[in-house]
């Protein structure tokens, strides 16, 4: 059965204030988010010790004392690797200080077939405008950027993408944007980005849908700048955007209280149609816009991601053309947690611009999310009813 807030009694109605509104959530078939699940895995902190014996026992005794148990050592990365920040699963140890970039992708039809967007780290889709169905766009984060070889096509960015980005010191990639980035680009942690310097190709569409991230041109925008391709001052703390699940294990979330059947999330973008389809097979959820499953125009790839998070977050308008930011920085607003086919009420906080977007479970503990691919979509409060998971 799907949830959605309309179909629910008000016996199972519980609101949520999100930035100064409030956020109707209604769960079918669960109870809502003031009963909080357990989504977090045991950790060697939870392992009881035997404790050793007392001196009296001991000096009443022949036998040996009893010798603490060690707790299990954490599990460790293979050899010239390191767990990934934005992933949590083994790279390349040369990648360890290397900044993310965060490509600004369009996500209009006509702009399909997108190229790289199966490659992203971490994928966020956003309402770009109040206006024209409340149309996505696309960030796509790379840790391991020097591989690819076209991502895009290329467009506009918003000032709720600078912000976002801040938290990764990821190097935002774009073509402009509307007056109102130029306020957050002054900012210190917003000054490092590439605006329309990427390469122009010919597929026979207006000159809008040709600019692409191809392969060299991040190298020689970061020289050109001077840029750091290494983390700078503004670095988020290691490990700090997610708690990840122990290393060859999984959270399935099926012992969790709360937790419903999410083989479909349909998300209230009436112009692109997104939603994320549980694929059985890769234990993934793919994504899919325009009633299709997004696949790269270059090998067919699917984008498909192990966790899914969604956040309400309200939203302030610029203007009648439907520029607007989302108010992101606020506390314990609502979410899910999505993941191997179920979901869960969570919260999410975040303290400042530059400060780490933070997701907890029902009793105020930090979620742990699988390894893998992460899409991230903040869905603006007042549709958040029409979200429906089933």
């Amino acid at each position: 059965m799907a949830l959605r807030v309309e179909s629910m009694k008000k016996s199972s109605l519980k609101r949520i204030l999100c930035g100064g509104f409030v956020c109707a959530l209604i769960f079918s078939g669960m109870t809502g988010c003031g009963k909080k699940p357990v989504s977090s895995v045991s950790s060697a902190e939870d392992v009881t010790s035997v404790s050793a014996v007392s001196e009296t026992a001991a000096s009443e005794s022949t036998e040996e004392p009893v010798q603490a148990e060690s707790a299990p050592a954490e599990a460790q990365p293979p050899e010239g690797t390191y767990f990934s920040e934005l992933t949590g699963e083994p790279v390349s140890t040369d990648l360890q200080e290397q900044r993310p970039v965060a490509v600004m992708v369009d996500n209009e039809k006509i702009a399909y077939q997108h190229y790289g967007i199966a490659e992203g780290d971490v994928v966020y889709e956003l309402m770009n405008s109040t206006k024209n169905g409340r149309i996505t766009r696309l960030m796509v984060l790379v840790k391991d950027w020097e591989k690819i070889q076209q991502m895009g096509s290329i467009r506009s960015v918003r000032p709720t993408n600078i912000i976002l980005a801040s938290e990764w010191n990821a190097v935002l990639c774009h073509d402009g944007g509307p007056r109102y980035v130029d306020e957050y680009f002054t900012k210190d942690y917003g000054k490092e980005h590439f605006s329309g310097t990427f390469s122009r190709v010919k597929n026979g569409k207006p000159r809008e849908f040709t600019e692409y991230v191809c392969a060299g041109d991040l190298d020689k925008n970061f020289q050109s700048t001077g840029y750091s391709k290494t983390y700078n001052q503004f670095r988020p703390e290691r490990d700090s955007h997610f708690r990840f699940v122990e290393y060859n294990t999984e959270n399935d979330l099926s012992g969790t209280p709360d937790a419903v059947t999410a083989n479909t999330v349909a998300l209230p973008f009436s112009h692109t149609g997104s939603t994320l389809t549980y694929n059985a097979g890769t234990g993934t959820y793919d994504l899919s816009c325009y009633g299709s499953v997004h696949t790269d125009a270059e090998d067919g790839q699917a984008a498909t991601f192990k966790n899914v998070l969604l956040q309400c977050c309200s939203f302030s308008e610029y203007d009648d053309a439907g520029y607007m930011i989302y108010n992101v920085v606020q506390q314990n607003q609502p979410g899910y947690y999505i993941t191997d086919g179920r979901a869960v009420p969570i919260t999410w906080s975040k303290d400042s611009e530059t400060g780490i977007t933070k997701y907890y479970d029902q009793s105020g503990n930090e979620i742990a999310v699988n390894r893998g691919k992460t899409y991230i979509s903040l869905v603006p409060e007042d549709s958040w009813g029409s979200l429906s998971i089933s």
